[in-house]
C-alpha cells in the first residue's frame, strides 16, 4: 500500500471534500471539509481493499490567529498493510464543531472528549459529549492559546518553606 493508491482512492470518493494534501516523511496527510471527514473516514474503514480499521489516535490544535483556528487530527491505521494516513478537518469560532467518528470507530468516543474538554471542539453526534479530565465547574479550555497561564511555582526541597508560606492552608 503506498501513498499515491490511498490518495487515488480518495479522490474518486470524495475529492470535492479535500482541501489540501501533504506528504512528510513518508506520511500521508488529507486536509478535509467536515462532511469530507466522515465520509473519508467511513471509506477508509469499510474499503476492503484499503482496511483502515484502527483509529491511532484523535487530537486537536489550536492555531491562534489562523482561519479557521482549531483543527481535529485522526491518524487511521490499515493493520493488514501497515501504513498511516493523517485526516484533517478544521473548525472556527465561535462555535467549533466536527461530525464524530466515535459511530464509526468506538475508540474515538474518550479522545473526542479529551479534545472537548481541553480545546472546547464539539462532535456532533458525539454520544456523551461531557468533561473527561477537567471539573464540570472549570471555566474554560485550558489547551487554548489563549487562556491564561497558571502562575504557580512548584515546591522543591530548596524551596518549600517559602511556597508552603503562601498556600491557604499555611493560614490555618
Amino acid at each position: 500500500m503506498d501513498n499515491q493508491t490511498v490518495l487515488a482512492a480518495l479522490r474518486d470518493t470524495v475529492g470535492r471534500e479535500i482541501r489540501a494534501v501533504s506528504e512528510f516523511r513518508g506520511d500521508l496527510s488529507v486536509t478535509l471539509t467536515p462532511a469530507g471527514y466522515l465520509a473519508a473516514a467511513q471509506f477508509l474503514r469499510d474499503d476492503p481493499e484499503l482496511a483502515y480499521v484502527f483509529l491511532e489516535n484523535l487530537c486537536g490544535v489550536d492555531y491562534l490567529g489562523r482561519k479557521p483556528r482549531f483543527e481535529v487530527v485522526a491518524h487511521l491505521t490499515s493493520l493488514r498493510h501497515r501504513h498511516r494516513v493523517c485526516l484533517k478537518v478544521g473548525c472556527d469560532e465561535p462555535d467549533p464543531t466536527v461530525p464524530s467518528l466515535t459511530p464509526l470507530f468506538p475508540t474515538a468516543n474518550y479522545q473526542e472528549r479529551e479534545t472537548f474538554d481541553l480545546l472546547g471542539i464539539k462532535f456532533a453526534g458525539h454520544p456523551s459529549l461531557t468533561r473527561i479530565l477537567l471539573p464540570d465547574d472549570w471555566v474554560g479550555h485550558p489547551l487554548r492559546k489563549d487562556h491564561p497561564l497558571g502562575d504557580e511555582e512548584v515546591a522543591f526541597t530548596f524551596n518549600q518553606e517559602r511556597i508552603y508560606a503562601r498556600k491557604p492552608f499555611a493560614r490555618e
